[in-house]
């Protein structure tokens, strides 16, 4: 939740406060700080005792958490998608 909250201050600061002339500025500052999340994640892995033998199950576990996000937001987009084309198709063919 908290980073919800810290997400869209950001959002509304960048939204607001910053101009455009800031944005390469802003870009950079960003990628920066994605490497340095991603060196940090490495180096917290990486000290990991039985890293070796947990791979595979942070794998596993990576795998699932893609996959059933993924699936249902692919069935509820189908759905809704078929939804409103099937409504919309009647409503022209109605007319």
């Amino acid at each position: 939740m908290d980073i919800l909250l810290v997400m869209c201050i950001g959002i509304l600061i960048g939204n607001r406060f910053f101009s455009h002339k800031y944005k390469k500025v802003n870009e950079n500052l960003q990628l920066i700080c994605t490497i340095l999340l991603i060196f940090s994640m490495g180096v917290t892995l990486g000290r990991r005792e039985n890293f070796l033998q947990e791979l595979s199950m942070l794998g596993w576990h990576s795998f699932i958490f893609f996959l059933v996000p993924s699936l249902f937001s692919l069935i509820i987009v189908f759905g809704l998608t078929y939804h409103f084309i099937e409504k919309r198709n009647k409503e022209k063919g109605g007319k």
